[in-house]
């Protein structure tokens, strides 16, 4: 047995099953009953990964066909965000913004209406460190756990169980939804009971992905406007700079001005930068270089770019030098 508190009540034992994959002989794995929310292009990802792993899902989200698409791969269709938590021992969320978690969580149909006493609550959103508190505090209210656990990677990556994971919140609560980062992930950063401090550590390395796209804008652009081939450049980074698959992938789009389809949206990034500047600020900590992506990324989205990959922001360098497009 495990409880999610000393004020929370016991928890069902989770069943065991023994995975007989290639490499996986005698491996026994935890499954649970799982609530999923959000199916974007990430969260349908997840959703599937936790699917694959033997976990019983029950998914929702606000568009329902996305929802009935998974259907046939052995998940129950929710018709409210209420419904997907109800009988759950945890729920997952996946959604784009603030407003898109408080509505699925506070709303009349809302997460924890539905959610039962000492189940658990895993927001993998990207969301303030502010939204992050009262979600602890609501939660902690109504008797239900609360982690904070956004992830770190693309669709593809989730699809592979490749995401990293950066979990917070009461250490019993991790421990027990430790089976749902399993099946999506390939480890854990662990940072202890304060649940929004995931959510700073999220917003601190996505102003560090904007900036590295910045600067790859700024380095190419005077590569091309120097009449060096964008490809020769690429060549050079690649081989000089330290080989990292994330700096690889930003570095050749930015050089083959190529940003469809677009593996995280320019608007979200601009979304990410702007709780970004709201923790610096909470945390009186100045942010010049992430106040001048924000303009950047504000502009970039005024411009039409905001469906875009987030590395179009290359696009503004080429554009202050005169160069038009970058080809």
């Amino acid at each position: 047995m495990l409880t999610t508190g000393p004020d929370r009540p016991f928890r069902a034992e989770r069943r065991r099953a023994t995975s007989t994959g290639a490499g996986l002989h005698n491996i026994e794995r935890l499954i649970m009953k799982v609530g999923f929310i959000g199916l974007g292009s990430m969260g349908r990802a997840m959703a599937e990964s936790l699917l694959s792993a033997g976990h019983e899902l029950t998914v929702h989200n606000r568009t329902l066909a996305r929802a009935e698409t998974l259907r046939d791969k052995g998940a129950r269709v929710a018709g409210s965000p209420a419904e997907a938590a109800l009988g759950a021992e945890a729920v997952v969320t996946m959604l784009a913004d603030d407003r898109a978690v408080e509505d699925v969580v506070f709303g009349d149909e809302g997460v924890i209406r539905g959610l039962p006493k000492g189940a658990i609550h895993v927001s993998s959103s990207t969301i303030s460190v502010e939204l992050s508190g009262r979600l602890a505090a609501a939660h902690h209210t109504a008797g239900q756990g609360y982690v904070s656990a956004p992830v770190f990677g693309r669709p593809d990556a989730a699809a592979a169980r490749q995401l990293w994971i950066v979990a917070a919140g009461w250490p019993g609560d991790v421990a027990f939804v430790q089976p749902i980062f399993d099946a999506v992930g390939r480890g854990v950063t662990k940072l202890g009971p304060d649940a929004p401090a995931a959510n700073t550590v999220k917003l601190a390395t996505s102003f560090l992905i904007a900036s590295m796209i910045e600067a790859l804008g700024e380095a190419f652009t005077l590569a091309r406007k120097s009449d060096i081939d964008p490809q020769i450049f690429l060549e050079v980074f690649r081989e000089v700079m330290i080989r990292s698959p994330l700096l690889d992938r930003y570095a050749g789009r930015v050089a083959d001005d190529s940003h469809e389809p677009a593996s995280f949206k320019m608007y979200l990034g601009l979304k990410d930068l702007r709780l970004a500047l709201a923790a610096g600020e909470a945390a009186e900590v100045p942010m010049p270089l992430a106040s001048l992506l924000h303009d950047h990324m504000l502009a970039a989205v005024a411009r039409g770019m905001g469906d875009l990959d987030w590395s179009a922001l290359a696009k503004l360098s080429a554009e202050r030098a005169g160069l038009g497009g970058a080809r």
